[in-house]
């Protein structure tokens, strides 16, 4: 079994996303000693802007064209970060919610990644998704609670947007744990903290 871990809040030993991703990921290796764990850090490494070379393999590709040597070398770097969510059996999420979204960093990574016949591909029959039996978990940290004037259904932008991009790449188990009201003091902070590592262990050991 492989655990992919994608960590996009820079607070590093701050963050409650984090903290709570670290909780799963023990309980999970207790559930599967022997599994691995590939981490990536949204904020330590280095995406191909997608212009340029990015752009014309990208379209090379659709328009069934042989790529040359810099799209090739460009194309390869692309695909060399597919393949940590290709080769995983579980893909997990820490990430903050900023302005009710994803940071941009994270963002950079899926659209990097996210392209016809890496993670998905489509034809007449429509969209098809090339990452199916896997599953996803989003640990999400926010700062304040969404509901009343900023309902969850309207203003969750931040695991909606990941559970819309499991679906496109054919990921229909997905998971969720939400830390919410962190910035409300360090009692509050540490009880959605606690309650958050609660849940994320026990998700860990049900899955």
């Amino acid at each position: 079994m492989n655990l992919f871990h994608v960590i996009s809040s820079p607070r590093k030993e701050r963050s409650a996303s984090i903290e709570v991703a670290d909780a799963f990921i023990d309980a999970w290796l207790v559930k599967n000693p022997n599994g691995v764990v590939e981490t990536l850090n949204v904020w330590e490494t280095q995406f191909p802007e997608f212009d340029g070379e990015a752009l014309s393999a990208k379209y090379a590709g659709l328009e069934g064209k042989e790529l040359t040597r810099d799209q090739e070398k460009t194309w390869s770097q692309i695909k060399g970060l597919a393949n940590l969510f290709i080769c995983a059996d579980v893909i997990l999420f820490s990430v903050p919610m900023w302005n009710f979204g994803i940071p941009y960093k994270l963002k950079h990574l899926i659209d990097s990644v996210s392209h016809k016949d890496i993670l998905f591909t489509f034809d007449e029959r429509g969209l098809l998704g090339l990452l199916c039996g896997k599953k996803v978990v989003v640990i999400a940290a926010r700062g304040a609670q969404l509901g009343g004037d900023f309902p969850v259904h309207d203003f969750d932008h931040q695991t909606a947007y990941l559970k819309t991009w499991s679906r496109m790449v054919g990921i229909e188990d997905v998971h969720t744990v939400v830390i919410e009201k962190t910035l409300f003091g360090a009692e509050m902070d540490k009880a959605a903290r606690d309650a958050g590592r609660s849940a994320a262990s026990a998700l860990a050991l049900s899955l």
